[in-house]
């Protein structure tokens, strides 16, 4: 293959190469870095025999991520108060093409963020990129019917996001629009109408931001808490895409993104607001 060949066919593979690394990871800047060391590996490799480039970068992707993600798991040990994925933005926003499916959804990164790391490799690369099992095996350094038992753990754990009947944009939309009126109006009779009886509150401060460091359960205090940190806000709100779901960013007085929102919504009411405020978390998005 040809160096223009190669770079024709990798701008078409890039979004699965950046999806896997993102999955396994929840973080962008970690992703970007594996999609880098990847790009450098197949430039630099004899690519004769390889008759599905795809799958063959999709699982060097996934061998990298594997790597990174079993170091990662010491730290997220000893990460301060919750853990919350990376934003990533989709849609319009988004600063390339992203393969957008429910699993890069927040609330199934927020689960996979729960296995251990061979179960989501497995699960990502056969469930969502549809690797055989035998692939899987070598990236693990595993059997195929351990990789195949990896795989089906996975896939128990996630059922109840997986089957979570999906809501449709336009009530989405409305609940956010609603809960956006009350919260910037501090209005917090509305706004604990348009929250869950039981929502939860989740923020990802990292210890860099200030932020709640254990969940915050039940409408009147998320709605409590949620009206006093809007009541302390100086810049402004922008409704964007984020993991493929409505979301809202704030920005700062001097145009710096201060925190990303996403929420679960069911029933017509938001069950739970997830708050990521780690400025490490951040540097990924545009200023205003």
């Amino acid at each position: 293959m040809t160096a223009a060949a190669l770079e024709g066919e990798w701008e078409r593979h890039r979004p699965a190469v950046f999806g896997v690394a993102y999955r396994l990871l929840g973080g962008v800047a970690d992703a970007e870095d594996v999609v880098q060391e990847v790009w450098l590996r197949a430039s630099s490799a004899d690519l004769s025999a390889v008759r599905d480039l795809r799958a063959w970068l999709v699982t060097v992707a996934a061998r990298i991520s594997y790597n990174v993600l079993k170091s990662a798991r010491v730290r997220r040990e000893s990460y301060v108060g919750p853990w919350l994925p990376e934003p990533l933005l989709t849609g319009p926003d988004a600063a390339e093409p992203v393969l957008v499916d429910e699993s890069v959804g927040t609330a199934m990164l927020i689960v996979m963020e729960e296995l251990t790391p061979p179960e989501r490799v497995a699960f990502v690369l056969h469930d969502v990129f549809d690797v055989p099992f035998d692939q899987i095996a070598e990236v693990l350094d595993r059997t195929s019917a351990a990789a195949r038992k990896l795989a089906s753990r996975a896939r128990q754990r996630v059922a109840e996001i997986r089957e979570r009947p999906p809501v449709p944009r336009a009530e989405h939309d409305r609940v956010l629009a609603a809960f956006r009126a009350a919260t910037e109006a501090g209005d917090l009779d509305a706004l604990i109408k348009v929250l869950h009886p039981e929502a939860v509150y989740i923020a990802d401060g990292g210890g860099k931001a200030l932020a709640a460091r254990k969940l915050v359960r039940g409408a009147a205090r998320v709605a409590a808490l949620l009206v006093g940190v809007e009541k302390r806000r100086v810049g402004s709100v922008k409704a964007i895409e984020v993991n493929g779901e409505p979301g809202l960013v704030t920005y700062g007085a001097a145009g710096e993104v201060l925190r990303i929102d996403t929420f679960e919504i069911a029933g017509g009411r938001v069950v739970s607001v997830r708050r990521q405020s780690n400025p490490e978390k951040l540097q990924h998005i545009d200023h205003t």
